[in-house]
């Protein structure tokens, strides 16, 4: 696996005596440490540390940083002020997905944009083929670490560890040179497990010294260090979403059930006129909630069936680790959305019986505000 890109912390690894790497993308990186199960508890109990580094970091400035942003994303960049982070898309002309991604506002026309690891290269060609007069970018990826400490502990653990008071970054706000583990880094209260936790951008020679940092601060709390499996049960349980799975190229933000974060009233931007007249015509698919009723686990493409007609398939699927239930995400025809409606999955060929049920499959109990959505980071 030696032709595999790895990230800054991937010497840290192998001091893990259970620690399993995969190629993901083309990066060798931890699809566990002790085992998914327990990553996933830790997570939701406690607290777990992953390592995303392989995520992608552009920087957008210049006079014309917040027009060209506003014309490449879904969202609203106009209402973010510095110190803010947005959830946002961007799409082709058909309505398709380009990207998920965070636009963070660093100053007035400043951003960083973080990006899925899969996508960094097409984001930046995407990106560049839309440029315009008045902004640059930098591509950052290489030279930044991100870490995600996520978990109902997260704050009290990096409490120890920081003097910057944490508990008053609310959800989507961030310290830009926030002093963690003796080292400067964006310290960012944002995450995808759907619990609170936090995300750390920081140099990448650096970012083995913030991990350790970590581990030791959070050895008392029962903090693990956690791989991309837990990394998905945790989204999944979350519903949020995975580009490449609910999101892509052929599945619009309105289907997938984000439309939340598309702005048709804030200014038009690339995809603009094919989801205003996929929302005033309704998608023609949705993505809901399933549970197999009877023995069988879904999968990603797994074929659904009503009424002896297939009319979509599992986007992601798998027992929950937390609800012991087999679930999954599925597309299917929107008539077919209604929850209690009753499906058929098509496991190994066999036709099972299933229905739809209510997401997300988990949500925690919030004391405050915390954060919910992420981008996919993967």
């Amino acid at each position: 696996m030696s032709d595999l890109l790895r990230t800054p912390l991937y010497p840290l690894y192998q001091q893990y005596e259970g620690v399993r790497c995969i190629d993901f993308g083309g990066w060798e990186l931890p699809v566990q440490f002790s085992g998914i199960q327990k990553e996933h508890e830790a997570v939701r109990e406690r607290a777990g540390l992953f390592d995303v580094s392989h995520m992608g970091e552009f920087t957008v400035q210049g006079e014309q940083a917040e027009a060209f942003l506003q014309k490449l994303t879904t969202n609203d960049v106009t209402t973010l002020v510095p110190g803010q982070a947005q959830y946002t898309l961007m799409c082709y002309p058909d309505g398709g997905v380009v990207d998920d991604l965070l636009v963070y506002k660093l100053e007035d026309q400043h951003y960083m944009l973080v990006v899925n690891a899969s996508n960094i290269d097409k984001d930046w060609s995407w990106l560049q083929e839309h440029m315009v007069p008045g902004v640059s970018m930098t591509n950052d990826s290489a030279e930044t670490a991100l870490l995600a400490l996520q978990g109902p502990l997260a704050a009290e653990i990096i409490g120890k560890v920081t003097d910057t008071d944490v508990s008053v970054i609310e959800p989507f706000r961030f310290v830009l040179n926030a002093e963690v583990c003796g080292v400067k880094l964006l310290l960012s209260r944002t995450g995808y497990t759907g619990e609170d936790g936090f995300e750390l951008y920081v140099q990448a020679d650096q970012a083995a010294a913030v991990w350790n940092g970590l581990m030791e601060a959070g050895a008392d709390h029962g903090l693990v260090p956690a791989g991309l499996g837990a990394r998905d049960t945790l989204r999944f349980e979350a519903k949020l979403p995975l580009y490449g799975q609910e999101l892509s190229p052929t599945i619009s933000p309105l289907e997938a059930g984000v439309g939340m974060f598309v702005k048709l009233n804030a200014g038009p931007f690339i995809g603009h006129e094919a989801l205003l007249q996929q929302k005033n015509d309704g998608p023609a698919r949705k993505l809901v909630g399933i549970e197999v009723l009877e023995r069988g686990i879904p999968r990603p493409h797994y074929p659904i069936y009503a009424e002896d007609v297939q009319i979509g398939e599992v986007t992601t699927g798998t027992q929950s680790p937390t609800l012991k239930r087999n679930l999954g995400l599925a597309l299917i025809n929107s008539q077919y959305a209604a929850l209690g409606t009753p499906l058929e999955i098509e496991i190994r060929g066999k036709k099972l019986k299933a229905e739809v049920v209510k997401t997300p499959f988990h949500k925690r109990t919030r004391t405050s505000k915390t954060p919910t959505q992420g981008a996919d980071q993967a």
